[in-house]
């Protein structure tokens, strides 16, 4: 792996989880929200990752790092309240709200902060060594 490689591999990294980032603002921003069925009811969401690893193939070679392959749907149950003055409650006054939880959301959300800053100083790093090294040849 070349150094310049580095660069692939940690920017793939921040991208990934800039959009885990998004998808925690998006579930927090949707955690109290209530809706008239369960079926419209706010899911919790959560990216899926997958790590693409070097490969040749004759010609090119497949890049390093991850890649973001979607963002999936939580399929634990909703709450429901009984919330009979609630305009979108249900003939039954239950109105149904998102099965987000916002502690494990800040959890994850601390988390890819976490990962991304790992990755911006891999890159500082990576990016010194190299001038380290035209430095030698002067």
């Amino acid at each position: 792996m070349s150094l310049f490689s580095i660069f692939n591999v940690a920017g793939s990294g921040m991208a990934a989880q800039s959009v885990r980032l998004n998808t925690v603002a998006s579930n927090l921003a949707n955690a109290d929200s209530v809706a008239s069925t369960p079926e419209a009811a706010y899911r919790s969401r959560e990216p899926l990752f997958a790590a693409v690893k070097s490969q040749f193939d004759g010609k090119d070679s497949v890049g390093e790092g991850v890649q973001v392959l979607g963002v999936t749907e939580s399929q634990a149950a909703i709450p429901s309240r009984y919330e009979p003055g609630n305009p979108l409650a249900d003939a039954s006054g239950y109105v149904y709200s998102s099965n987000v939880n916002p502690v494990d959301e800040l959890v994850n959300m601390i988390s890819a902060s976490r990962s991304y800053q790992n990755n911006v100083e891999v890159m500082n790093s990576t990016r010194q060594l190299m001038q380290k090294t035209l430095d030698l040849g002067k």
